[in-house]
This record gives structure tokens, C-alpha cells and sequence, in this order.
């Protein structure tokens, strides 16, 4: 949804503009629907690797929670509404989640493909950024590739 105030001249057309915020909007919905799932995995694991787990996770989502207002301010910066609900997020997210508490295992199986997930849409959204000349939005996707796809690597290390 279009924000209608004073016309933004940044040297990206409107049409431009909204094809970034549709991408940056599915990147909000995945990161915050990831974030969600790595937080209730902090509070929920059990087994011999809890401290282990429980610290990592909190770690994850501590940083996954500081970089959705990146997201979200650089939708708005577009000129554009940012998601904010659970039901956009639905929506939006290409991330499912768990309908019961799963085991130590499973929750670290899910998080790496969570964190994949993100990446795929941030290399998707990078793609329509680079296509259009915005600068501040790779930027912002490409640290986010990095974190996303360390995450992943960290977590899939623990399965081996």
C-alpha cells in the first residue's frame, strides 16, 4: 500500500518503488515469522543441549528482531506501508510453522531451512532491487544474505 503525502523524487519511479516495497515486504514477513519461530524455540527446547541451544537461539533472534525496523524503515523510505500484522504476515511469509513444540532436532532442521527461506527471498528481492538502481535496499539485503545464510551454516553444523 502506496504512502500519499509529497511526491518522492529519489531517481526511482514510482512503479520501481512499489516493486521493491512488494519484495521488502515478503522479506519482513519471512524475517519476522523467523524470528517468531527462533524465539519460541529459546523458550521451548529440552534435552542435553538446551544451554547450548537456548543461548544460540537467543542469540539469533535478539538479532533477527533489531533488523526489522532496517526492513520496515527502508519499505516506508520507498514510500510505502509496511506489513505489521500477523494475517500479512501469513500472507506474505513463504516460512510455516510448527503446529506443537518439536523435538531439540527438529527445531534446529527448521531453523536452517527457515533461515534458507529468508535468504531465497533476499536474493529474490535483491535481484529487483539491483534491476533497479537501489542502492540503500542491496545494501541491506546483502547484509542480510550474510547473517541468514551463516545462521543456516551454525545450525546445520550442530546436525552433523
Amino acid at each position: 500500500m502506496s504512502d500519499k503525502g509529497m511526491a518522492i523524487d529519489i531517481g526511482i519511479s514510482d512503479k520501481d518503488r512499489a516493486a521493491v516495497a512488494t519484495e521488502l515486504s515478503k522479506m519482513l514477513a519471512d524475517s519476522y515469522t523467523l524470528y517468531l519461530m527462533t524465539h519460541n524455540f529459546h523458550w521451548n527446547v529440552t534435552g542435553p543441549l538446551f544451554n547450548t541451544l537456548h543461548n544460540m537461539f537467543m542469540t539469533q533472534y535478539t538479532e533477527e528482531w533489531e533488523a526489522l525496523d532496517g526492513i520496515a524503515e527502508r519499505i516506508r523510505a520507498l514510500g510505502h506501508y509496511a506489513p505489521g500484522t500477523y494475517a500479512q504476515y501469513a500472507k506474505l511469509s513463504s516460512i510455516s510453522e510448527p503446529e506443537d513444540v518439536p523435538t531439540a532436532e527438529t527445531m534446529i532442521q527448521l531453523l536452517v531451512k527457515g533461515n534458507e527461506a529468508v535468504a531465497k527471498t533476499a536474493r529474490s528481492a535483491l535481484k529487483k532491487a539491483d534491476s533497479v538502481n537501489d542502492q540503500p535496499t542491496a545494501d541491506l539485503l546483502t547484509q542480510r544474505l550474510d547473517i541468514h545464510e551463516k545462521n543456516a551454516w551454525m545450525l546445520r553444523s550442530l546436525l552433523q
